[in-house]
């Protein structure tokens, strides 16, 4: 029993080692480095099924001990599991976020079809053709007028810095 304890326990530190070069695998082999800590996670959950069978053939002196030590690798060999699936679920979402993004970029955005539909109505509503010049000309001009009173905000603030600190 001692022999196989031993190798688990070593076998749940070189996972806890395979965890560290999981963060830092490149996109090609993080897949390789998941199966690997998912095979050797396998293996040691059948030595701790077997170390729990020599348990209950130890001597009852030593068997609340043995216990003891195994249900501790087991615990830790939970937490490593654990963390795996948290690191393969972050992947999967940051590679979800990344395909939406590179969806979103490609995707062309046009207002042709809102500015038709604005019309639609306005004209539904009766406004004219004229009118309806008149308030594009107009919300054109407004655009200057906002941009110009930010450059003017701006300098002004420039200059009550400069003057009045």
């Amino acid at each position: 029993m001692e022999a196989l304890y031993h190798q688990t326990n070593k076998q749940v530190h070189e996972v806890q080692s395979y965890m560290g070069r999981l963060e830092t695998s490149d996109k090609q082999s993080v897949h390789l480095v998941e199966n690997e800590i998912q095979a050797r996670i396998d293996r040691i959950f059948s030595n701790l099924e077997r170390l729990e069978i020599f348990c209950n053939k130890e001597p009852p002196s030593k068997r609340q001990n043995a216990k003891l030590r195994v249900d501790q690798l087991k615990y830790d060999i939970q937490h490593l599991q654990t963390a795996l699936r948290n690191f393969q679920h972050r992947r999967y979402a940051r590679d979800q976020q990344e395909r939406q993004r590179e969806e979103l970029l490609a995707r062309t955005f046009t207002t042709n079809g809102t500015h038709k539909k604005i019309l639609d109505v306005a004209n539904m509503l009766g406004l004219s053709n004229t009118v309806m010049r008149l308030i594009e000309k107009r919300a054109f001009q407004d655009k200057y007028f906002m941009i110009g009173g930010m450059l003017v905000t701006c300098v002004l603030m420039f200059l009550v810095v400069q003057y009045l600190t």
